[in-house]
């Protein structure tokens, strides 16, 4: 894995990049499938990065990178409901520990989870990321990650 020094500069990276191509992106939808490439395709433990946007009490799939994702998510269920509920981005180091995890795939041992929020500060989803690896997500994730999907222009 990598060393905290290497996480944060990785991560300042991604944000210029990111911060370049948000935007010129035209709508949110392009702005989180540009977010997801870039999170996707440069970092090596990450096996699935995306978005799940609430539905009146359900968080319906929205565009992502990975393997097949589970397309609802049924309220109050698994540890993205867990991060609205609480109002606050959650780290699961072990997911087959997490109390009422979903497992949209079996491959997926760690998640960090990130709420949402529009511009009234109210919350409309999760940046949602999971890792084939077990404790993949630390602080640096968490804080790298927060700064990135609040380029989020919605």
């Amino acid at each position: 894995m990598n060393s905290p020094e290497q996480k944060q500069n990785r991560y300042k990276r991604l944000y210029r990049q990111s911060t370049d191509l948000i935007s010129i992106s035209p709508t949110i939808e392009a702005q989180m499938a540009t977010i997801n490439a870039i999170i996707y395709h440069k970092v090596s433990y990450i096996f699935w990065v995306g978005f799940y946007l609430i539905d009146i009490k359900r968080l319906t799939i929205g565009p992502y990178q990975g393997p097949l994702a589970c397309q609802v998510l049924e309220y109050p269920h698994g540890v993205c409901w867990q991060c609205i509920i609480q109002m606050k981005s959650i780290i699961v180091p072990d997911v087959s520990i997490f109390p009422g995890h979903i497992a949209c795939d079996s491959r997926s041992k760690s998640e960090l989870a990130i709420p949402l929020q529009n511009h009234r500060n109210k919350i409309i989803g999760v940046f949602d990321i999971d890792s084939d690896r077990l404790n993949a997500f630390d602080i640096n994730d968490q804080n790298g990650l927060e700064k990135i999907a609040g380029l989020l222009r919605y």
